[in-house]
C-alpha cells in the first residue's frame, strides 16, 4: 500500500514537473523581443563607386548605340546615352539620378505630334456629327418595350405546351407514387403497434 502511494506521488509529481516544463516552453516561445536590437559587430562597407560604358550596333562595325555612367557612391549617378532614331538622327541624353528622380536633359526635343489635314479633320468632324446623332436618336428610345421584347414562335409555344402537358404528367405521377408510399408507411406503423401491444 505504501509502495502504490509513493508510486502514484511519483507519477503526480512527474505529470507536475512535466506540465510546468510544458508552459514554461510556451511562455519562453510566445516572448515578445522586438523590443531588442541585434548589434552589428561589423560595419557597413564604404559606398562602391562605378563607372561603365559600352558602345553597340546592329551589325559588326557600325555603331548606333553608346551608354555611359558614372556613380559616385553616395546615390548620385551621371550618365549619358545616345542612339539613332528611325530617321537617322542621333539622340543624345544627358542625365543625373539622385534621391530626387531622374533628371534627363535631350539634345532636342523631339518632333511634334503630327496635325492633323484638312481631309482628316472632315473625316473626324463628320464621325463625331454621326455618333451625337446616334446616340441621340437611341437616348429618345421611339419605340415601346412590347415591340422590342423578344416574341415565341409557333415551334417555341409548342414545344413549351409540349413540355407543359409532360410535366403534369409527370406530376401526377409522383403524387400517385406519394400516395402509395404514405399507404404503405401507415399499414408498415399499425403492424408495428399491433406487434408491441401483442408483446
Amino acid at each position: 500500500m505504501v509502495l502504490n502511494i509513493l508510486a502514484i506521488q511519483t507519477v503526480y509529481s512527474q505529470m507536475v514537473f512535466h506540465t510546468l516544463v510544458l508552459l514554461a516552453s510556451v511562455a519562453l516561445v510566445t516572448c515578445d523581443v522586438s523590443h531588442l536590437e541585434l548589434e552589428r559587430s561589423t560595419p557597413e562597407p564604404p559606398p562602391k563607386p562605378y563607372v561603365f560604358s559600352y558602345t553597340a550596333g546592329r551589325y559588326p562595325g557600325h555603331a548606333d548605340r553608346h551608354h555611359a555612367e558614372v556613380s559616385d557612391g553616395s546615390g548620385v549617378v551621371r550618365g549619358t546615352f545616345s542612339y539613332v532614331d528611325p530617321r537617322h538622327k542621333l539622340r543624345k541624353v544627358d542625365y543625373v539620378a539622385d534621391k530626387e528622380g531622374f533628371h534627363p536633359v535631350l539634345n532636342e526635343a523631339p518632333p511634334d505630334h503630327p496635325t492633323d489635314s484638312e481631309a482628316v479633320a472632315r473625316a473626324k468632324d463628320k464621325h463625331y456629327q454621326l455618333y451625337a446623332q446616334i446616340a441621340q436618336q437611341h437616348h429618345e428610345h421611339p419605340y415601346s418595350d412590347d415591340v422590342s421584347a423578344p416574341q415565341q414562335s409557333a415551334a417555341v409555344a409548342a414545344a413549351a405546351e409540349k413540355h407543359a402537358q409532360l410535366f403534369k404528367v409527370i406530376a401526377e405521377q409522383h403524387a400517385r407514387i406519394a400516395a402509395e408510399r404514405e399507404a404503405l408507411q401507415r399499414e408498415e406503423e399499425e403492424k408495428q403497434q399491433l406487434q408491441e401491444l401483442g408483446h
